[in-house]
């Protein structure tokens, strides 16, 4: 019987196989949906990801018989000690075969890295910040995935129970059937609010009108999380990155930004159509014929995804989303948008889940990052 070795990745040729690893192991897999390719080799360069200025980590492939069966990266973001007091080794880009001997031997490599930086718990998985895809699949394995959400194979959970690691935390995602008629309470209560408040929603021409607010957006993201015990600050190099990472896939009609008298913002909220079919058919590539599958589906969709909503704490039992909610009718209606989806909340942020409630919303997915103390588990 093959063993199976772990080795750092090192060369140019070895990151490709890190990379595209999970290509092979989706092949033909109909709910997966592969991330850009170009994208998850700038993840791993300096001089695209500021989050590495502060962090460090490390790519591993597990190889049986000469061929790839799995991967894992490790990593420590100092950032999040040093403000937030929390040391620990991260996982993530961890993906293998059905084979128990390969998922522990990548989970035995993120405990001897965190051994080797006297860290005492590992958990996954994760990137380097909390807007980098988190949370390990365990339901939802039949649904479709998005751009950002993690899809895996059922087992794997299995994989990670078996190897004594444990729940750490939880994130829901909804699906809706949306409405064809504006529900009466969101209906009133709209106009109730930006009149008390003298709110009101910025109409955009174009998509360049858009960037003057991408900063306040992230900074007002800061402002509604701050809260969570697992929320850190963004940076503005940070920013920078998003804002060229997903900016053209921004559409002016689903970015709805709500002001007062100021101009200053209060709220926003970021959907877009769902372009899980369209990276689909890509395969990670928008050239040379990618970027027609996106095309069509920035024209032609039932589908949009909810990515990212801000609301500023002062506002935040004050009806505001009414204001959102009552646009984004408006506009998803006028496109043919049936279906919406949310992006993954954790499960303790009530808050922001009872956003979705006038929507009949269906919890259709749950993921998990597991966690694993070193003084708590026995080699592997």
């Amino acid at each position: 019987m093959s063993k199976v070795s772990v080795t750092e990745v090192k060369t140019p040729g070895e990151l490709k196989q890190f990379v595209k690893f999970p290509m092979d192991l989706y092949k033909n897999n109909p709910y997966y949906v592969p991330s850009f390719i170009k994208d998850e080799f700038k993840i791993w360069d300096p001089k695209e990801n500021p989050a590495l200025s502060y962090s460090e980590s490390k790519q591993f492939l597990a190889k049986k018989d000469a061929q790839v069966v799995g991967r894992i990266a490790v990593m420590i973001n100092h950032k999040e000690e040093k403000e937030l007091g929390i040391k620990k080794v991260r996982f993530g880009w961890i993906d293998f075969i059905d084979d128990k001997e390969v998922s522990a031997a990548l989970i035995q490599k993120a405990l001897d890295y965190a051994k080797e930086h006297n860290i005492g718990k590992i958990e996954g998985p994760m990137g380097f910040t909390n807007l980098d895809k988190a949370g390990m699949l365990t339901m939802g394995f039949d649904k479709l995935a998005t751009m950002i959400g993690i899809y895996n194979h059922e087992y794997y959970p299995k994989h990670m129970e078996a190897l004594g690691l444990t729940k750490e935390k939880e994130w829901v995602e909804f699906e809706m059937n949306f409405p064809k008629i504006l529900p009466e309470r969101v209906e009133k209560f709209s106009g109730l609010i930006a009149q008390k408040y003298k709110l009101k929603v910025l109409p955009f021409k174009s998509k360049e009108e858009i960037l003057p607010y991408v900063e306040p957006m992230f900074k007002l993201l800061d402002e509604t999380y701050k809260t969570l015990s697992t929320y850190t600050p963004i940076s503005d190099e940070q920013i920078k990155t998003y804002k060229e990472k997903y900016f053209p896939f921004i559409d002016k009609n689903y970015v709805i930004c709500v002001v007062d008298e100021n101009q200053e913002l209060v709220s926003f909220a970021i959907t877009m159509p769902s372009y899980s079919k369209a990276l689909q058919k890509s395969k990670g590539k928008m050239f040379p014929f990618g970027w027609w599958h996106f095309l069509q589906a920035s024209r032609k969709n039932d589908r949009a995804n909810f990515y990212l909503i801000g609301i500023h704490p002062e506002y935040q039992r004050r009806g505001v989303t009414a204001i959102i909610f009552k646009e984004i009718f408006v506009r998803f209606t006028s496109m043919g948008i049936d279906f919406a989806e949310t992006n993954p909340e954790l499960e303790e942020n009530k808050s922001v889940q009872v956003l979705w409630q006038d929507y009949n919303p269906v919890n259709h997915k749950r993921r998990r990052t597991y966690s694993l103390n070193l003084g708590d588990h026995q080699p592997l």
